[in-house]
């Protein structure tokens, strides 16, 4: 058996390389806040827990946008589908561009939605927690939907590039 190295270097260059081997999907979390559109795209997301319904992704605490998206009564998040990696980065640019051309729906209780999506849901705040430079934010769930489409597979982040799962 091989001693595993523990001395290796950490800097932020190499964890990023490192981190992007393990590929994730990309959804967009969004909200009206004030009256207009907010959102970001997260390639952190995750399923937490049935019971109760929770979801997770991960945010930046340096991000600008998360202080007002934040205040939404409700989050809309959207699993993006292999068609949406100009969209990913669109909802990563440019904050008074996130939305131009998209297709959305709301809730009534505010929550954004893009409508070819492969699956969306409508979200709260259930619990957020300060880890590192991120922030874990936990959301309940109140509603899903999945698309009616044939699904195409699911927008892909995988070392720092956009793309689509390979059929086996």
């Amino acid at each position: 058996m091989t001693t595993f190295p523990t001395n290796q270097d950490l800097d932020r260059d190499r964890l990023r390389e490192v981190f992007g081997i393990y590929p994730s999907g990309v959804v967009a979390v969004a909200a009206l806040v004030d009256g207009a559109p907010v959102g970001l795209a997260a390639s952190s997301f995750t399923s937490v827990s049935l019971d109760p319904p929770l979801v997770s992704f991960s945010i930046a605490n340096a991000s600008k946008t998360w202080p007002d998206l934040r205040r939404a009564v409700h989050l809309g998040v959207t699993i993006l589908a292999d068609h949406h990696s100009v969209v990913a980065r669109q909802l990563a640019g440019a904050v008074a561009q996130r939305f131009d051309g998209l297709s959305l729906s709301t809730t009534e209780d505010g929550a954004v939605i893009l409508d070819d999506g492969l699956a969306t849901f409508d979200t709260t705040i259930y619990r957020e927690v300060l880890a590192g430079d991120h922030t874990i934010v936990l959301l309940r769930l109140h509603g899903v939907r999945r698309a009616q489409q044939d699904d195409p597979s699911p927008l892909v982040f995988h070392r720092s590039r956009f793309g689509r799962l390979q059929p086996t």
